[in-house]
């Protein structure tokens, strides 16, 4: 039979899918089954989750960034929610999770707006004010005086800082906080808003708890200095890209040696060349080599035999950090350096931490762009963790040289915001009103979460909030510990404006973007059995 229609056009085997129950809905559930992953581990009692990858690497984190990451999705309106989740986690490194947690509460609402007889653009239409409603509503609720703040003043840091890290680390916020304000405010240059945020490392080593954790200023690189010499003060540095050892020449040769004696000039010359060599590099006035790759033996013997202490680094990034923490210039070949191609350091040393042998290079005078946070924790999965707490913190802190606002965090922002909205609704005429009052109800989404989390009764705790911010007090949000609504300026809870604007933002633009889909068609793949191809790697 001739086929007729769509099935003319395109190749045997695809798919079409189109009308409201085939497409629309079917990306709404899609959607849906993602928001419910992250949603349970929202917020400082959110549940942890174990991802095995397609390399057999478990993760267990609470880190929606990194569970999205991992979990490959395939279906196509559920990757929209996955790049909003990604973009926010570029954008500001923190808030991922409401994100995607959002846009999924907010398509649940408009699947029951279109069960009702509500047209997809109508709802699009009513959600595109509720958002510019939204960030409007948001600038009202900033705290006065948090427009201007010293990012060099180490309280003021933590109390932005502690809500984002909490959600990783509950419990833990008060060790962590104050490390990661110290490094953040060590590598702090003249102008705040130029932060770096790779400027702050960190160093996972086993053992111990996480009160011994500590901050370097400077680099901790986790192996051992080559040779015996092991520490060494205020030394100027050598670095050397390509190795430090005799180099072979490019082209082959041939040496015909005749006699015994000519053996022995021929190797005498060749350890002459490299003590002349090393010879070089100490008298420039380098204390210590650093070498980007192999470090032959007879190199190595004259660098003892001149007290040059030899430090290996394969990996290039790490080289790249190490010269910029000291001021060095990498060097492609075994010459004699400028004196302003050497870098500097107050110490080099080899030190034991939990039985991990590690170079600490400090250098506490100015200058100094690098600083270090040693973590320690008792498996590798916490010390994961606990990296991604401290990750969620540096950015903050790049969030807040950017823009320091606060708002009101433990949910209060978000009863608030949904109080307005919801009177905003009632003034409008049309069918759009229906879509804003669907927009306002999905900030419950975040209380009810919170309260679920942590295993309260979330309608109470709901009722309890409106209550309270009707009568005028908006800075009223959900203590956990004690299961009861309370002022959050007294527990000191803050989120950043920017984060919660940027994160309703993609949120709405996601939901949108799934919901302005009517027709889904799929190709049928090119034939043959298809190669391998781990996700994120393209095709030439």
């Amino acid at each position: 039979m001739q086929p007729y229609g769509i099935q003319s056009m395109l190749k045997e085997g695809h798919k079409h899918l189109s009308g409201l129950d085939e497409a629309v809905l079917k990306n709404i559930e899609a959607c849906k089954e993602l928001s419910v992953i992250t949603r349970t581990s929202l917020g400082p009692n959110g549940m942890n989750k174990m991802v095995i990858n397609h390399l057999d690497k478990l993760f267990v984190t609470n880190d929606a960034a990194t569970i999205v990451n991992e979990l490959e999705v395939q279906h196509p309106a559920a990757k929209i929610l996955v790049l909003a989740g990604k973009a926010q986690q570029e954008e500001i490194g923190d808030g991922a999770n409401l994100t995607i947690s959002f846009a999924g509460e907010l398509l649940e609402k408009a699947e029951e707006l279109i069960r009702m007889g509500l047209h997809p653009s109508e709802i699009i239409s009513g959600y595109t004010k509720a958002i510019n409603k939204t960030v409007e509503n948001l600038e009202e609720l900033v705290e006065e005086g948090s427009k201007t703040m010293d990012v060099r003043n180490k309280e003021e840091v933590v109390s932005r800082m502690k809500s984002a890290v909490a959600s990783k680390q509950y419990g833990q916020e008060d060790i962590l906080c104050p490390l990661i304000a110290d490094a953040c405010i060590q590598v702090c240059p003249k102008n705040p808003a130029n932060f770096n945020v790779d400027n702050v490392r960190v160093a996972k080593l086993l053992g111990g708890g996480l009160d011994n954790s500590t901050v370097v200023r400077g680099m901790v690189l986790k192996n051992d200095a080559i040779g015996s010499i092991k520490r060494t003060e205020k030394a100027k540095i050598a670095v050397f890209v390509g190795g430090i050892d005799t180099s072979a020449t490019e082209t082959k040769g041939t040496v015909l040696i005749q006699s015994a004696e000519q053996l022995e000039n021929y190797a005498k010359t060749e350890e002459a060349k490299v003590e002349e060599l090393i010879k070089a590099v100490a008298d420039s006035g380098a204390k210590v080599v650093v070498s980007g790759a192999a470090v032959g033996d007879m190199a190595l013997h004259f660098c003892e035999r001149y007290k040059l202490m030899v430090l290996k680094i394969s990996s290039k990034f790490e080289l790249r950090r190490f010269c910029r923490t000291t001021g060095a210039v990498a060097l492609l070949k075994l010459t004699q350096p400028n004196p302003d191609e050497l870098g500097y350091a107050d110490s080099i040393s080899v030190e034991e931490i939990g039985g991990i042998r590690v170079i600490v290079v400090k250098n506490e005078e100015g200058g100094n762009s690098v600083s270090t946070v040693v973590l320690r924790g008792s498996t590798d999965s916490i010390l994961d963790d606990l990296e991604r707490a401290v990750d969620d913190g540096v950015n903050t802190y790049k969030a807040m040289s950017r823009d320091s606002r606060i708002i009101p965090g433990a949910a209060a922002t978000e009863i608030e915001l949904a109080r307005k909205l919801r009177e905003f609704s009632l003034k409008e005429t049309g069918l759009d009103q229906h879509a804003i009052a669907k927009f306002a109800e999905s900030f419950e989404m975040v209380p009810k979460t919170l309260s679920e989390n942590a295993g309260l009764n979330a309608m109470e705790i709901i009722s309890s909030l409106y209550a309270e911010h009707a009568a005028g007090n908006t800075k009223v949000g959900i203590d956990l510990e004690d299961g009861v609504c309370k002022d959050i300026s007294s527990m000191n809870i803050w989120d950043l404006y920017l984060t919660k604007s940027f994160a309703l933002k993609y949120a709405a633009d996601a939901a949108c973007t799934v919901l302005r889909v009517d027709q889904i068609i799929m190709a049928k793949p090119a034939g043959g059995p298809r190669r391998y191809q781990p996700a994120g790697i393209d095709e030439d």
